[in-house]
């Protein structure tokens, strides 16, 4: 099981958006890295190109770049603080994932 999944909401600790919070849009686990809505954004220039009938012009896209997973914490809703994660087996035999600082339920 992940500490860190998709459409979590972490805060960044390190590197230039330090602070920045955000939804989780990507986990990439093999890579160690997560893709964070409005952070990490970088410019990338597309060439001009033509697709079918129609010709595309060349442009400036903005995108979000991943982030090693380790330059995230999970931001915790019941404590309204950044946090660990822990895990614990509940009463119906499920794994869920927990807050370190107020011991709240993650997955709910």
């Amino acid at each position: 099981m992940q500490k860190i999944k998709k459409d979590d909401t972490v805060v960044i600790i390190a590197g230039k958006d330090k602070g920045v919070q955000g939804k989780v849009l990507e986990v990439r686990p093999k890579e160690k890295r997560v893709v964070v809505a409005g952070a990490n954004i970088v410019k990338k220039h597309e060439k001009a190109r033509q697709a079918g009938a129609r010709q595309i012009a060349a442009q400036i896209v903005e995108a979000e770049n991943p982030l090693n997973i380790s330059n995230v914490m999970l931001f915790c809703s019941s404590c309204e603080q950044p946090t660990r994660v822990g895990f614990r087996v509940r009463d119906d035999g499920y794994k869920t994932r927990v807050c370190r600082k107020c011991n709240a339920d993650i997955d709910k």
